[in-house]
């Protein structure tokens, strides 16, 4: 597997983790504290948060196919986008178990 296939994953994963997560402070602001602008800033974040997951979505299950994983652990990868801060967590579970089946010359052979 490419190291690009990899590095693609992790920069979606932290990019999706960190707009949920100031989705949540939005909603926070929104709902509990009742700040101003909290509710554009909300709406702002939301449709950010939204289009990039399905860009997550692409790159976590080509990484899933192309690793070869189970339905299970594929869904589990998939789903840690919608859960506050679960990227951060699986993304660096999944970094560890791939980084020795990453190849980083695309001309190279993956050792067995």
């Amino acid at each position: 597997m490419k190291k690009s296939v990899l590095t693609r994953y992790r920069v979606m994963a932290y990019v999706t983790g960190v707009l949920l997560v100031l989705l949540v402070l939005g909603m926070i602001g929104k709902y509990v504290l009742d700040l101003d602008g909290a509710a554009d800033f909300t709406r702002v974040v939301s449709v950010a948060h939204g289009w990039l997951y399905v860009v997550y979505l692409v790159f976590a299950f080509d990484l899933g196919s192309k690793a070869k994983w189970p339905v299970p652990k594929l869904l589990w990868v998939l789903l840690a986008g919608t859960v506050p801060t679960a990227a951060f967590f699986v993304e660096r579970k999944v970094s560890r178990e791939l980084e020795s089946k990453v190849v980083d010359d695309p001309g190279a052979v993956a050792k067995a």
